[in-house]
Protein backbone atom coordinates (compact mmCIF):
# COMPACT_ATOMS: atom_id res chain seq x y z
CA UNK A 1 0.00 0.00 0.00
CA UNK A 2 1.34 3.38 -1.26
CA UNK A 3 0.66 6.96 -0.30
CA UNK A 4 -0.31 9.33 -3.12
CA UNK A 5 1.51 12.72 -2.58
CA UNK A 6 -1.30 14.62 -4.33
CA UNK A 7 -4.20 16.10 -2.00
CA UNK A 8 -6.90 13.98 -2.17
CA UNK A 9 -10.01 15.03 -4.88
CA UNK A 10 -12.05 14.54 -2.26
CA UNK A 11 -10.99 17.09 0.29
CA UNK A 12 -9.90 19.50 -2.31
CA UNK A 13 -13.17 21.56 -1.67
CA UNK A 14 -12.97 21.42 1.64
CA UNK A 15 -9.63 23.02 2.23
CA UNK A 16 -10.24 25.54 -0.26
CA UNK A 17 -12.92 26.78 1.67
CA UNK A 18 -10.78 26.58 4.92
CA UNK A 19 -8.48 28.81 3.11
CA UNK A 20 -11.13 31.02 2.09
CA UNK A 21 -12.36 31.14 6.00
CA UNK A 22 -9.03 31.96 6.82
CA UNK A 23 -8.79 34.89 4.47
CA UNK A 24 -11.65 36.53 5.05
CA UNK A 25 -12.25 35.69 8.60
CA UNK A 26 -9.73 35.08 10.67
CA UNK A 27 -7.01 37.38 9.04
CA UNK A 28 -8.91 40.32 9.08
CA UNK A 29 -9.60 39.93 13.69
CA UNK A 30 -6.24 38.39 13.66
CA UNK A 31 -4.04 41.33 15.20
CA UNK A 32 -7.77 42.85 17.38
CA UNK A 33 -7.51 39.50 19.43
CA UNK A 34 -4.11 39.24 19.99
CA UNK A 35 -4.16 42.45 21.15
CA UNK A 36 -7.19 41.88 23.32
CA UNK A 37 -5.91 38.65 25.78
CA UNK A 38 -8.76 36.86 26.83
CA UNK A 39 -11.28 38.46 24.86
CA UNK A 40 -13.75 35.60 23.15
CA UNK A 41 -13.82 35.84 19.87
CA UNK A 42 -17.46 36.42 19.03
CA UNK A 43 -16.82 35.91 15.23
CA UNK A 44 -16.22 32.10 16.17
CA UNK A 45 -19.85 31.58 16.70
CA UNK A 46 -21.20 32.69 13.50
CA UNK A 47 -18.27 29.92 11.94
CA UNK A 48 -18.55 27.35 14.28
CA UNK A 49 -22.60 27.28 13.18
CA UNK A 50 -21.18 27.07 9.28
CA UNK A 51 -19.11 24.26 10.05
CA UNK A 52 -21.42 22.26 12.50
CA UNK A 53 -24.29 22.53 9.23
CA UNK A 54 -22.43 21.43 6.85
CA UNK A 55 -21.59 18.14 9.50
CA UNK A 56 -25.15 17.44 9.56
CA UNK A 57 -25.85 17.77 6.13
CA UNK A 58 -22.62 15.99 5.25
CA UNK A 59 -21.45 18.28 2.79
CA UNK A 60 -17.92 17.99 4.78
CA UNK A 61 -15.84 16.22 6.23
CA UNK A 62 -13.28 16.86 9.00
CA UNK A 63 -13.71 18.83 11.49
CA UNK A 64 -10.07 18.59 13.75
CA UNK A 65 -11.66 16.16 15.94
CA UNK A 66 -10.86 12.46 14.46
CA UNK A 67 -9.20 9.81 16.25
CA UNK A 68 -6.73 7.14 16.10
CA UNK A 69 -8.34 3.42 16.94
CA UNK A 70 -6.03 1.14 18.25
CA UNK A 71 -9.24 -0.76 18.74
CA UNK A 72 -10.14 -1.58 14.59
CA UNK A 73 -8.34 -3.56 11.94
CA UNK A 74 -4.96 -1.79 11.49
CA UNK A 75 -5.13 -3.74 8.22
CA UNK A 76 -6.64 -0.69 6.32
CA UNK A 77 -10.29 -1.14 4.45
CA UNK A 78 -11.83 -3.62 3.51
CA UNK A 79 -10.66 -5.52 0.79
CA UNK A 80 -6.55 -3.86 1.58
CA UNK A 81 -8.14 -0.34 0.13
CA UNK A 82 -6.49 3.14 0.37
CA UNK A 83 -8.79 5.18 2.56
CA UNK A 84 -8.86 8.86 2.59
CA UNK A 85 -10.57 9.87 5.77
CA UNK A 86 -11.12 12.55 8.52
CA UNK A 87 -7.73 12.55 9.68
CA UNK A 88 -6.64 13.59 6.46
CA UNK A 89 -8.93 16.00 5.94
CA UNK A 90 -8.23 17.04 9.55
CA UNK A 91 -5.01 17.97 8.46
CA UNK A 92 -5.87 19.42 5.21
CA UNK A 93 -8.47 22.23 6.72
CA UNK A 94 -6.54 22.98 10.03
CA UNK A 95 -3.44 23.70 7.97
CA UNK A 96 -5.69 26.05 5.64
CA UNK A 97 -7.15 27.30 9.03
CA UNK A 98 -4.14 28.14 10.70
CA UNK A 99 -2.94 29.95 7.38
CA UNK A 100 -5.24 32.47 8.68
CA UNK A 101 -4.36 32.50 12.52
CA UNK A 102 -3.22 29.81 14.72
CA UNK A 103 -4.71 31.25 18.26
CA UNK A 104 -8.00 31.47 16.70
CA UNK A 105 -8.38 28.18 15.27
CA UNK A 106 -7.77 26.98 18.98
CA UNK A 107 -10.63 28.93 20.19
CA UNK A 108 -13.18 27.18 17.95
CA UNK A 109 -16.04 25.73 19.63
CA UNK A 110 -16.52 21.96 19.75
CA UNK A 111 -12.55 21.58 18.08
CA UNK A 112 -11.01 21.05 21.02
CA UNK A 113 -7.50 18.89 22.05
CA UNK A 114 -10.52 16.84 24.13
CA UNK A 115 -12.71 16.47 21.72
CA UNK A 116 -9.70 13.94 19.86
CA UNK A 117 -8.94 12.67 22.92
CA UNK A 118 -12.60 11.70 22.92
CA UNK A 119 -12.37 10.36 19.38
CA UNK A 120 -9.66 8.39 20.14
CA UNK A 121 -10.21 6.58 23.18
CA UNK A 122 -14.13 6.70 24.34
CA UNK A 123 -16.25 3.73 23.68
CA UNK A 124 -19.60 3.74 21.19
CA UNK A 125 -22.10 5.11 24.08
CA UNK A 126 -19.53 7.71 24.83
CA UNK A 127 -19.07 9.15 21.60
CA UNK A 128 -22.79 9.38 21.02
CA UNK A 129 -23.29 11.20 24.28
CA UNK A 130 -20.09 13.55 23.94
CA UNK A 131 -20.90 14.47 19.98
CA UNK A 132 -21.73 18.16 20.76
CA UNK A 133 -19.53 19.06 23.41
CA UNK A 134 -16.36 21.44 23.25
CA UNK A 135 -14.12 19.62 25.45
CA UNK A 136 -10.82 21.07 26.69
CA UNK A 137 -7.49 18.24 27.51
CA UNK A 138 -5.88 18.59 30.87
CA UNK A 139 -2.56 16.73 31.37
CA UNK A 140 -0.10 18.79 32.15
CA UNK A 141 0.52 19.50 36.05
CA UNK A 142 3.12 21.70 37.84
CA UNK A 143 5.28 18.45 38.29
CA UNK A 144 4.60 16.98 35.09
CA UNK A 145 5.51 18.60 31.78
CA UNK A 146 5.97 16.22 28.82
CA UNK A 147 6.41 13.36 31.00
CA UNK A 148 3.21 12.61 31.20
CA UNK A 149 3.46 9.42 32.61
CA UNK A 150 4.45 11.00 35.91
CA UNK A 151 0.89 12.58 36.26
CA UNK A 152 -0.09 13.27 40.08
CA UNK A 153 -3.46 13.92 39.59
CA UNK A 154 -5.88 10.94 41.06
CA UNK A 155 -8.93 9.60 40.22
CA UNK A 156 -10.74 7.09 43.25
CA UNK A 157 -13.62 5.30 42.55
CA UNK A 158 -16.67 5.80 45.50
CA UNK A 159 -20.02 3.90 45.10
CA UNK A 160 -20.67 5.02 41.03
CA UNK A 161 -18.83 8.24 41.23
CA UNK A 162 -14.68 8.65 40.56
CA UNK A 163 -13.48 11.26 43.06
CA UNK A 164 -10.69 13.87 40.72
CA UNK A 165 -8.30 15.44 43.10
CA UNK A 166 -5.17 17.67 41.63
CA UNK A 167 -4.11 20.66 39.78
CA UNK A 168 -3.65 20.90 35.85
CA UNK A 169 -1.96 23.66 33.87
CA UNK A 170 -1.48 25.17 30.42
CA UNK A 171 -5.07 23.78 29.32
CA UNK A 172 -6.18 25.31 25.92
CA UNK A 173 -9.38 26.73 26.26
CA UNK A 174 -9.72 25.59 30.31
CA UNK A 175 -12.04 28.85 30.33
CA UNK A 176 -14.07 28.76 27.63
CA UNK A 177 -14.67 24.86 26.78
CA UNK A 178 -17.73 23.63 28.22
CA UNK A 179 -16.22 20.40 29.29
CA UNK A 180 -12.65 19.31 30.29
CA UNK A 181 -10.91 15.82 29.93
CA UNK A 182 -8.99 15.16 32.57
CA UNK A 183 -5.93 12.99 32.75
CA UNK A 184 -5.32 10.83 35.97
CA UNK A 185 -4.61 7.76 37.58
CA UNK A 186 -6.76 5.38 39.38
CA UNK A 187 -3.24 3.84 41.53
CA UNK A 188 0.29 5.61 40.94
CA UNK A 189 1.38 2.61 42.26
CA UNK A 190 0.82 0.54 39.06
CA UNK A 191 2.17 3.60 37.10
CA UNK A 192 1.67 4.63 33.26
CA UNK A 193 -0.96 1.70 33.04
CA UNK A 194 -3.68 3.38 35.65
CA UNK A 195 -3.54 6.48 33.58
CA UNK A 196 -7.08 7.35 32.28
CA UNK A 197 -9.08 10.09 30.95
CA UNK A 198 -12.35 11.52 32.40
CA UNK A 199 -14.87 14.10 31.01
CA UNK A 200 -15.48 16.90 33.36
CA UNK A 201 -18.36 18.85 32.41
CA UNK A 202 -17.85 22.62 33.62
CA UNK A 203 -19.69 23.74 36.20
CA UNK A 204 -18.76 20.73 38.31
CA UNK A 205 -18.61 21.20 42.04
CA UNK A 206 -15.05 21.40 43.03
CA UNK A 207 -13.64 22.25 39.47
CA UNK A 208 -12.71 25.62 39.24
CA UNK A 209 -10.74 27.84 37.01
CA UNK A 210 -7.75 29.23 39.19
CA UNK A 211 -6.10 32.06 36.52
CA UNK A 212 -5.76 32.24 33.03
CA UNK A 213 -2.06 32.77 31.64
CA UNK A 214 -0.62 35.75 29.86
CA UNK A 215 1.37 34.38 27.00
CA UNK A 216 3.86 34.92 24.57
CA UNK A 217 1.44 33.96 21.21
CA UNK A 218 -1.30 32.44 20.52
CA UNK A 219 -3.16 35.08 22.88
CA UNK A 220 -6.56 35.08 21.04
CA UNK A 221 -6.67 30.79 22.82
CA UNK A 222 -7.12 31.18 26.81
CA UNK A 223 -4.98 28.77 27.99
CA UNK A 224 -5.75 28.26 32.08
CA UNK A 225 -5.01 26.62 35.36
CA UNK A 226 -7.82 24.27 36.67
CA UNK A 227 -7.64 23.37 40.34
CA UNK A 228 -9.66 19.44 41.05
CA UNK A 229 -10.55 19.38 44.77
CA UNK A 230 -12.83 16.32 45.73
CA UNK A 231 -14.71 16.55 42.20
CA UNK A 232 -16.92 13.78 41.72
CA UNK A 233 -17.20 12.52 38.47
CA UNK A 234 -19.72 9.77 37.01
CA UNK A 235 -18.25 6.58 36.68
CA UNK A 236 -19.43 6.61 33.19
CA UNK A 237 -17.77 9.51 32.66
CA UNK A 238 -14.27 7.33 32.63
CA UNK A 239 -13.54 6.98 28.83
CA UNK A 240 -12.95 3.79 27.77
CA UNK A 241 -12.20 0.91 29.57
CA UNK A 242 -12.04 1.06 33.62
CA UNK A 243 -9.40 -1.86 33.69
CA UNK A 244 -5.92 -1.56 34.50
CA UNK A 245 -4.02 -3.78 32.36
CA UNK A 246 -0.71 -3.11 33.27
CA UNK A 247 0.57 -5.67 29.63
CA UNK A 248 -1.11 -2.36 27.49
CA UNK A 249 0.95 -0.17 29.85
CA UNK A 250 0.56 3.62 28.16
CA UNK A 251 -1.20 2.34 24.77
CA UNK A 252 -4.66 3.96 25.79
CA UNK A 253 -3.80 6.97 26.61
CA UNK A 254 -0.96 7.37 23.61
CA UNK A 255 -3.74 6.86 21.01
CA UNK A 256 -4.91 10.67 22.01
CA UNK A 257 -1.50 11.92 20.90
CA UNK A 258 -1.13 9.73 17.52
CA UNK A 259 -4.30 11.68 16.91
CA UNK A 260 -3.54 15.27 18.13
CA UNK A 261 0.36 15.17 17.13
CA UNK A 262 -0.37 15.39 13.48
CA UNK A 263 -2.82 18.13 13.90
CA UNK A 264 -0.44 20.25 15.96
CA UNK A 265 2.28 19.20 12.73
CA UNK A 266 -0.38 20.47 10.75
CA UNK A 267 -0.96 24.29 13.00
CA UNK A 268 2.62 24.61 12.40
CA UNK A 269 2.87 24.27 8.43
CA UNK A 270 0.13 26.43 8.13
CA UNK A 271 1.65 29.10 9.99
CA UNK A 272 5.20 28.81 8.19
CA UNK A 273 3.43 28.21 4.88
CA UNK A 274 1.24 32.07 5.70
CA UNK A 275 4.72 33.67 6.60
CA UNK A 276 6.61 31.88 3.48
CA UNK A 277 3.77 33.12 1.02
CA UNK A 278 4.20 36.89 2.60
CA UNK A 279 7.84 36.89 2.76
CA UNK A 280 8.20 35.79 -0.72
CA UNK A 281 5.66 39.01 -1.91
CA UNK A 282 7.82 41.19 0.08
CA UNK A 283 10.94 40.21 -1.32
CA UNK A 284 9.51 40.67 -4.83
CA UNK A 285 8.58 43.96 -3.96
CA UNK A 286 12.36 44.91 -2.88
CA UNK A 287 13.21 43.40 -6.25
CA UNK A 288 14.71 40.06 -5.69
CA UNK A 289 13.50 37.67 -7.58
CA UNK A 290 13.01 33.60 -6.98
CA UNK A 291 13.89 31.44 -9.49
CA UNK A 292 12.63 27.60 -8.95
CA UNK A 293 14.21 26.58 -12.02
CA UNK A 294 18.06 27.87 -10.94
CA UNK A 295 20.39 26.07 -7.78
CA UNK A 296 20.14 28.24 -4.94
CA UNK A 297 23.71 29.08 -4.94
CA UNK A 298 23.48 30.96 -8.08
CA UNK A 299 20.50 32.86 -6.47
CA UNK A 300 21.01 35.50 -3.55
CA UNK A 301 21.43 34.83 -0.43
CA UNK A 302 17.65 35.97 0.44
CA UNK A 303 16.63 33.78 -2.35
CA UNK A 304 18.38 30.54 -1.86
CA UNK A 305 17.38 31.02 2.47
CA UNK A 306 13.71 31.19 0.96
CA UNK A 307 14.61 27.99 -1.06
CA UNK A 308 15.91 25.97 2.10
CA UNK A 309 12.91 27.01 3.52
CA UNK A 310 10.34 26.13 1.50
CA UNK A 311 11.87 22.77 1.26
CA UNK A 312 12.25 22.66 4.81
CA UNK A 313 8.29 23.48 5.01
CA UNK A 314 8.08 20.32 2.21
CA UNK A 315 9.23 17.89 4.17
CA UNK A 316 7.11 18.88 7.03
CA UNK A 317 4.11 18.68 4.99
CA UNK A 318 4.75 15.27 3.64
CA UNK A 319 5.34 13.56 7.20
CA UNK A 320 2.19 15.27 8.48
CA UNK A 321 0.53 13.87 5.57
CA UNK A 322 1.33 10.51 6.35
CA UNK A 323 0.92 10.58 9.75
CA UNK A 324 -2.69 11.02 8.91
CA UNK A 325 -2.99 9.19 5.87
CA UNK A 326 -1.76 6.24 8.12
CA UNK A 327 -4.32 6.82 10.96
CA UNK A 328 -7.52 6.92 8.60
CA UNK A 329 -5.90 3.77 7.32
CA UNK A 330 -5.78 1.78 10.33
CA UNK A 331 -1.74 1.55 10.40
CA UNK A 332 0.17 2.40 13.86
CA UNK A 333 1.39 5.65 13.42
CA UNK A 334 2.87 6.78 17.34
CA UNK A 335 6.43 7.02 15.20
CA UNK A 336 4.89 8.76 12.13
CA UNK A 337 3.14 11.23 14.58
CA UNK A 338 5.83 12.16 16.34
CA UNK A 339 7.90 12.73 13.55
CA UNK A 340 5.74 14.93 11.71
CA UNK A 341 5.23 17.01 15.16
CA UNK A 342 9.07 17.12 15.87
CA UNK A 343 10.22 18.13 12.31
CA UNK A 344 6.78 20.94 11.66
CA UNK A 345 7.36 21.87 15.35
CA UNK A 346 11.07 22.75 14.33
CA UNK A 347 11.02 24.21 11.24
CA UNK A 348 7.80 26.30 12.06
CA UNK A 349 9.42 28.45 14.47
CA UNK A 350 12.80 28.51 11.99
CA UNK A 351 10.34 29.10 9.04
CA UNK A 352 8.50 31.86 10.86
CA UNK A 353 11.99 33.64 12.84
CA UNK A 354 13.51 33.51 9.25
CA UNK A 355 11.22 35.58 7.38
CA UNK A 356 10.63 37.73 9.92
CA UNK A 357 14.73 38.30 9.24
CA UNK A 358 14.70 38.46 5.76
CA UNK A 359 11.93 41.42 6.29
CA UNK A 360 14.14 42.77 8.18
CA UNK A 361 12.32 46.10 9.91
CA UNK A 362 9.02 45.25 7.75
CA UNK A 363 9.24 41.63 9.70
CA UNK A 364 9.80 42.74 13.04
CA UNK A 365 7.17 45.64 13.13
CA UNK A 366 3.71 45.19 13.50
CA UNK A 367 2.33 46.62 10.33
CA UNK A 368 2.70 42.74 9.31
CA UNK A 369 1.71 40.19 10.85
CA UNK A 370 5.15 38.01 10.56
CA UNK A 371 6.39 39.13 14.08
CA UNK A 372 2.94 37.81 15.27
CA UNK A 373 3.16 34.32 13.54
CA UNK A 374 6.97 34.02 15.03
CA UNK A 375 5.24 34.57 18.23
CA UNK A 376 2.33 31.93 17.86
CA UNK A 377 4.53 29.54 16.17
CA UNK A 378 6.96 28.45 19.39
CA UNK A 379 4.16 26.89 20.94
CA UNK A 380 3.96 24.40 18.38
CA UNK A 381 7.25 23.26 19.27
CA UNK A 382 6.53 22.82 22.69
CA UNK A 383 2.81 21.30 23.95
CA UNK A 384 1.49 17.99 23.08
CA UNK A 385 5.09 17.07 23.55
CA UNK A 386 8.29 19.13 23.32
CA UNK A 387 10.77 18.96 20.87
CA UNK A 388 13.26 16.71 23.16
CA UNK A 389 10.44 14.35 23.32
CA UNK A 390 9.26 13.50 19.94
CA UNK A 391 13.22 12.74 19.28
CA UNK A 392 13.01 10.14 22.47
CA UNK A 393 10.51 8.30 21.51
CA UNK A 394 11.48 8.66 17.45
CA UNK A 395 14.68 7.20 19.06
CA UNK A 396 12.91 4.16 20.97
CA UNK A 397 10.64 3.14 18.10
CA UNK A 398 13.25 3.19 15.79
CA UNK A 399 15.93 1.49 17.63
CA UNK A 400 13.10 -0.85 19.32
CA UNK A 401 14.05 0.04 23.22
CA UNK A 402 11.35 1.31 25.61
CA UNK A 403 10.92 3.61 27.59
CA UNK A 404 13.01 2.01 30.76
CA UNK A 405 16.04 1.71 28.44
CA UNK A 406 16.20 4.98 26.99
CA UNK A 407 15.66 7.89 29.15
Amino acid sequence: MAINLEDPRKFRTLAGQAHQVAMNMLRPISRKYDRAEHEYPTELDMLAAMIDGLAESGASEGAGAAGVRRDEDAGGTDGGGVRNGTNLASVMSISEMCWGDVGLLLSMPRQGLGNSAIASVANAEQQERFADVWAAMAITEPGTGSDSANIRTTAVLDGDEYVLNGEKIFVTSGERADHVVVWATLDRELGRAAIKSFVVAKGTPGMRVERLEHKLGIRASDTATIILEDCRVPRENLLGSPDVDVSQGFAGAMATFDNTRPLVAAMAVGCARAALDLTRDLLAEAGVSVDYDRPAPTQSAAAARLLQMEADWEAAHLLMLQAAWMADNRRPNSLEASMAKAKAGRVGSDITLGCVELAGSVGYSEGELLEKWARDSKILDIFEGTQQIQQLIVARRVLGLSSAELR
